[in-house]
């Protein structure tokens, strides 16, 4: 079972990001998780780092934490380069890279931004073959490629992943164009927290992925103000489904129900957008609890 803190990089400096990825590397997190978007969905005033530069940044800033994306979008890069930077990202960290990937659902970033993907048919069909690419340049052999909407003649990819495998998770939760992208081609599934209610009836079209699934939460730690802190994650979290609010007990019990589910990792944004002190109350208090009580 792992465990990844979800931290959009908006809303904050780069030095609180670096702080809050280093607080979180300490307190025995396995992932940080950031986004990728070129303007935060309903926030475009707001500065948003771009997200591979990012990553790149903190796998130099850190040692041991894995640092991904959820979700890359599919129609931003060619498969050929993102390929290229997934690779470059993981040998610079020392193998430390999980690519998260979607097919790019928000229809109106595509347009503002003058990405002509498609309908959402044509863009799901276009990740399919972007993970089959992917594969390949990751062999670091030659390779033709002719698909429908990509063709590649004699590639390569080098240096190849630091990993043997580099972890592929595919987000979303369509059981027509997203769901038979997770049986095919993802190592996980990450369930968005939209979603969460649907993981009983969803879990069979993923196949052999293990399941992680994604929650907003609002821990209440000794000593704080629940309706504050209940108050608080309504205000930024209430529209995303999934909201957990609640003592390390309740935390507890309400993760455990995704365990019974099948899930085996969690991808979680806190309230407080993860300050040192709910980091560590959480690792401290309802990590130990899951882990032991999981289902081999």
């Amino acid at each position: 079972m792992w465990f990844g803190l979800f931290l959009p990089q908006l809303r904050m400096p780069y030095a609180t990001i670096v702080e809050r990825t280093r607080v979180a590397e300490a307190a025995g997190f396995d992932s940080v998780w950031l986004m990728d978007h070129l303007g935060a969905p309903g926030a475009l005033e707001h500065d948003t780092f771009e997200g591979w530069t990012l990553a790149g940044a903190l796998a130099a800033e850190t040692s041991t934490i894995r640092l991904g994306h959820l979700v890359n979008a599919d129609p931003f890069r060619h498969p050929a380069v993102l390929a290229k930077m997934a690779a470059t990202l993981d040998v610079v960290s020392g193998g430390r890279l999980e690519l998260g990937i979607g097919w790019g659902s928000v229809e109106d970033e595509l347009r503002r931004f003058g990405f002509d993907a498609g309908p959402p048919a044509r863009r799901a069909a276009r990740l399919r073959e972007c993970l089959e690419i992917l594969a390949l340049m990751f062999r670091g052999e030659f390779f033709d490629y002719a698909g429908e909407h990509f063709q590649l003649e004699g590639a390569i990819g080098r240096p190849v992943p630091a990993q043997s495998h580099i972890p592929v998770h595919v987000g979303g939760a369509g059981p027509r164009l997203t769901m038979p992208l997770v049986r095919d081609h993802a190592d996980w599934w990450n369930c968005p927290s939209y979603a969460v209610e649907r993981l009983a009836e969803l879990r069979p079209l993923a196949g052999d992925a293990q399941v992680s699934v994604q929650h907003p939460i609002g821990l209440v730690i000794d000593g704080a103000d629940r309706a504050h802190v209940e108050a608080q994650a309504q205000r930024r979290f209430g529209s995303w489904g999934g909201l957990i609010v609640g003592t390390p007990p309740e935390v507890i019990d309400a993760l455990a129900a995704d365990l019974r589910r099948g899930a085996r990792g969690f991808v979680l944004q806190f309230s407080d957008f993860g300050t040192q002190a709910t980091v560590e109350a959480f690792m401290r208090t309802v990590a130990p609890a899951l882990r032991a009580g999981a289902p081999a």
